[in-house]
């Protein structure tokens, strides 16, 4: 009969896990707003257009002409400072920091200024007579030079921008589609754009990032070479991205998901150790996905030792407590002569955290009757509907 309940745990206990999410870092942009006099601003509504990445956020200047941002994803943003609907000023690329603000401010006065200028001078393509003055040859040419370079710059822009767009649609049709064909279908498309994407700007994170994404969500759909062939191709874009903006733990924990796909132990253990070390704040989250990368591959005695890290890095990590039990009770042994069993020291420690932490939680169940099994008697709120059901 135990063994029974045994067999019965190990089963329900484990299913394929699924990949954990990157955690981000925030960052805070702010500044101050002058009128045309010179004077602090109120209720200038300052946008912010994510440009890496879509994200889309505002905030209003208060009665001292000050605005702030704080909670924003680490990134490239353009910002805009709109006053009855329209935009009066704008600063473009400004990219946030960690550690202190990212100041950027708005002196309406000026910025009239140099938009009549710049758009007289867009149109006629030659300077004013008042922008001439004092130039030397060498610094108009430069400025014609710079004048035809923006204008390629533009087109490249909206090239780049269309592109990445196109991916990004595709990319969400595919993770919202369920029929398998479409499905693989909609990922090459996103594929496609992103590759057009990163032919027009091969140094942008997101291109890379989100290629790689796509990449994999086609290999999921896939079987023998072609999913491998996929799989590798999404490690090679999360390498690119990384190439220019190293040492991001997120993108670790990714490709650490993708290797344990593909049944490249060390390497996703190697992937996932480096998010850890990278951010320690990510340490339980990498742990508990080289655990259930170990256990999707058959090595249990291994994931136990990483679903104990963990814990010892969150010990409210429930989920990490309840694999830790299941794999340390299987680890049972039973004495030849006398029948009975025994189990490693932590086995009902770990189960028992996790009731305390989730009572009625998915695994509460299969939970407290392994416990049972060992001969422990745990008070549980567990919610059983066939006692209270109404005859």
């Amino acid at each position: 009969m135990l063994a029974q309940l045994r067999r019965l745990l190990v089963i329900s206990g484990f299913a394929l896990f699924v990949a954990v999410s990157a955690w981000a870092q925030t960052t805070t942009i702010e500044g101050d707003v002058k009128d045309a006099n010179g004077q602090p601003f109120k209720g200038a509504v300052i946008v912010l257009d994510r440009t890496d990445i879509k994200g889309h956020y505002q905030v209003k200047s208060d009665k001292k002409g000050h605005w702030l941002y704080t909670g924003l994803p680490f990134g490239t943003y353009d910002i805009s400072c709109v006053v009855d609907g329209k935009t009066v000023d704008k600063v473009s690329a400004v990219k946030s920091k960690y550690g202190e603000p990212t100041e950027v401010n708005f002196d309406m006065k000026q910025a009239a200024q140099q938009q009549a200028a710049t758009a007289q001078a867009n149109a006629s393509g030659q300077l004013t007579q008042e922008q001439a003055h004092g130039m030397s040859k060498e610094q108009r040419e430069q400025y014609e030079a710079q004048l035809k370079k923006n204008e390629e710059a533009i087109k490249k822009n909206k090239a780049l921008n269309d592109a990445y767009s196109a991916g990004q649609d595709a990319l969400k049709a595919g993770q919202a589609e369920t029929d398998p064909a479409k499905k693989a279908q909609d990922f090459q498309t996103a594929i496609d754009s992103f590759n057009k994407a990163g032919e027009l700007d091969a140094n942008q994170v997101a291109v890379w990032d989100s290629l790689a994404e796509a990449q994999y969500g086609l290999g999921l759909t896939q079987t023998g070479d072609a999913k491998t062939k996929s799989l590798d191709a999404a490690i090679d874009a999360y390498k690119k991205g990384l190439a220019i903006k190293p040492d991001t733990a997120g993108v670790y924990i990714q490709m650490g998901n993708i290797y344990g796909a593909e049944k490249k132990i060390p390497e996703a253990t190697d992937a996932f150790n480096k998010a850890a070390q990278l951010d320690p704040s990510l340490g339980s989250k990498a742990y508990f996905n080289i655990g259930a990368t170990m256990v999707n591959n058959g090595q249990q005695a291994q994931a136990a030792e990483y679903f104990k890290k963990a814990t010892d890095a969150d010990p409210k990590y429930a989920e990490a407590w309840y694999q830790l039990g299941s794999l340390l009770m299987m680890q049972g042994k039973v004495d030849a002569k006398t029948g009975s069993q025994t189990y490693p020291p932590d086995t009902a420690t770990a189960l028992k955290n996790y009731l305390n932490l989730e009572p009625t939680g998915k695994h509460a169940a299969e939970a407290q009757a392994m416990l049972e099994a060992m001969g422990e008697k745990v008070q549980t709120n567990i919610h059983n509907p066939a006692a209270t059901k109404k005859h």
